[in-house]
């Protein structure tokens, strides 16, 4: 089993809010996932993010791959 660390979905229709999750590849976007590593709000000026760094290092470890959107988002925090 294959894992990367990308976005779901929540929030309304046009309120966008997104989870950062460790998932199996396999899995659709929204559906079943492994942990909840931290929150992407958009809509927010500035925009929040929020990952916790152990469970994100915990899953980076293990050789779970961030999708490019993720590696953006974890850049933009550390910055």
């Amino acid at each position: 089993m294959s894992v990367s660390i990308r976005l779901t979905r929540m929030g309304k229709k046009k309120k966008p809010f997104y989870r950062i999750v460790a998932a199996s590849t396999a899995a659709p976007r929204d559906g079943k996932f492994l942990e909840v590593l931290g929150t992407y709000d958009p809509l927010q000026d500035p925009v929040a993010i929020t990952i916790h760094q152990e469970k994100l290092q915990k899953w980076l470890d293990v050789g779970a791959l961030p999708s490019d959107t993720v590696k953006s988002l974890i850049a933009q925090q550390q910055a």
